[in-house]
C-alpha cells in the first residue's frame, strides 16, 4: 500500500468514526436496536481501516489525524443533523485542532 493509499483509508477511517459517533448518539444509550448495531459494525471497521493506514503513517501520526479530523467532522455533522451551535470558545478550539493536523501532517512527519 502507498502513501496516497494510506491517506484515503484514513479519510475512509474519520467517515467510519463520524458515522459511529453520529449513530451512537441515535442509539439512546444503546436501547435502540439498528442504531445500535450500525454504530458498532462502523466502529470495528473503522479500526479496521485505521489498522491499515498504520502499515504506513506512524501510529502517533495516524490517531492524531484520525482524532482530529473526526472532532471536526464530528462537530460539523452535530451541526447540520441534531442543530447543535458550537459557541466562540470551541471555534476558537477547533481552529487549533485543525492548525494541529496540519502541523503533524505536513512538519511532523519526517
Amino acid at each position: 500500500m502507498n502513501m496516497t493509499s494510506s491517506y484515503l483509508f484514513l479519510i475512509l477511517a474519520v467517515v467510519l468514526g463520524v458515522t459511529s459517533n453520529s449513530f451512537a448518539k441515535s442509539a439512546q444509550g444503546f436501547t435502540l436496536i439498528i442504531p445500535s448495531i450500525v454504530t458498532a459494525i462502523t466502529i470495528v471497521m473503522c479500526m479496521y481501516t485505521l489498522s491499515m493506514v498504520m502499515k504506513n503513517i506512524p501510529m502517533g501520526i495516524t490517531y492524531a489525524s484520525f482524532a482530529g479530523l473526526t472532532i471536526i467532522a464530528t462537530v460539523i455533522v452535530g451541526i447540520i443533523r441534531f442543530n447543535q451551535i458550537p459557541n466562540l470558545y470551541s471555534i476558537i478550539g477547533l481552529a487549533l485542532i485543525i492548525a494541529g493536523v496540519l502541523m503533524v501532517n505536513l512538519l511532523g512527519n519526517n
